[in-house]
């Protein structure tokens, strides 16, 4: 069974409805100061910690006395750039007093349909985190329309969970796990505490959200929820309106987990191996080597760069004998890549006018 104990690198998920106080649209304090004390818990076990936050748009309305209503974007997105410097002022003094260090990521759906966007948000984000920075992530709402939001912070959870190779998101919401049908229009419905595979029959069961601020229902989760576990990331959903809600869920707090196929490590592997190739590298016979032991691809290694690809594109990598060792995603554009192949990593920057990354393709992005 997953657990907070066993997992490594947690992605946590909150709620406009746990965050904001629907009546009066102010910051719920006492609740956020214990879940920094949570994340403080979590932190001194030595585990990343990442908070994927909604709220912004919530306590902007209620700055510039917006209605609780449906909002045109216009106003949605000015009250997400009011709401939006609360919130990470929020999160930096509840985390400081911890020693704890807070940066502010936003992001957009085609950040992470965007392979050089995404290689950008995952750079990003393990930076902080090997920084022991926690970051706060929330979708950019002030420049984000229809066609490239998320539309809820489930998926954006489980995206980020999936950028960052976690292997346990926890979706704090407005209800303790999923059930078998809506816990407020049956009282029959019967919560799962494990969900080892989504079943079209479980995906019959999900509703509608009930919240008036959130707008994620259970069809929402479910989807965080496959993206997750395909990932190797296992998913809970637990209340998260009680304080200290990560203790309580450490300690037994009702919830449903979702089982996790595989690790986070493995899935990636796979993702990047099924992928269809844009170019191919030749490398020597030492940076052959050198591959197989684990290490990344330095353009000193590469001996031919084929192809017209951008960064982010898979490419294949290939012995100086022709045989496939692998492939991985380049940091480099092709014309990039032809430029630097042979020289040391203190080289690029004389040959590109710019300080760019010292490997060709990072052993994080490869498969081999």
């Amino acid at each position: 069974m997953a657990s907070l104990t066993s997992a490594k690198r947690i992605v946590v998920k909150i709620g406009s409805a746990l965050l904001v106080d629907r009546d009066s649209g102010a910051l719920r304090q006492d609740w956020l100061l214990t879940l920094a004390s949570d994340v403080a818990w979590l932190k001194g076990q030595g585990k990343d910690v990442i908070l994927v936050s909604s709220g912004s748009i919530a306590l902007g309305r209620g700055v510039l006395g917006l209605p609780r209503t449906d909002l045109p974007l216009e106003q949605s997105q000015a009250a997400a750039s009011v709401g939006q410097i609360r919130l990470a002022r929020a999160y930096e003094e509840a985390l400081a007093p911890h020693g704890i260090t807070t940066g502010q990521v936003l992001v957009t759906l085609e950040d992470s349909e965007n392979r050089r966007r995404y290689l950008n948000s995952r750079a990003t984000l393990e930076t902080l985190l090997s920084l022991n920075v926690v970051p706060i992530v929330n979708e950019n709402d002030t420049i984000a329309t229809d066609e490239i939001r998320y539309g809820d912070n489930d998926r954006l959870g489980a995206q980020v969970a999936v950028t960052v190779g976690a292997d346990a998101l926890i979706l704090l919401s407005d209800v303790d796990g999923f059930y078998s049908a809506n816990p407020a229009l049956d009282p029959d419905a019967k919560r799962f505490e494990r969900i080892d595979h989504i079943t079209p029959e479980i995906e019959a069961m999900a509703g509608d959200g009930v919240s008036g601020l959130s707008k994620g229902g259970m069809i929402t989760k479910l989807m965080a929820a496959k993206m997750a576990t395909a990932a190797g990331c296992a998913m809970a959903i637990t209340e998260g309106s009680v304080l200290s809600p990560l203790r309580a869920l450490d300690s037994g707090a009702a919830s449903t987990w979702f089982s996790a196929d595989g690790d986070p490590h493995g899935a990636r592997k796979r993702w990047i191996a099924a992928m269809k190739t844009r170019g191919v590298l030749t490398v020597d016979a030492g940076a052959a080597e050198a591959l197989l032991n684990g290490n990344s691809l330095l353009p000193a290694g590469v001996r031919h760069v084929e192809g017209d690809f951008g960064r982010g594109d898979p490419l294949a990598i290939v012995s100086p004998a022709g045989h496939k060792l692998g492939q991985g995603l380049s940091r480099y554009t092709g014309a990039e890549a032809r430029a630097i192949q042979g020289h040391r990593s203190d080289e690029i920057e004389a040959i590109l006018g710019y300080s760019g990354r010292a490997a060709l393709i990072h052993r994080d992005d490869m498969a081999l």
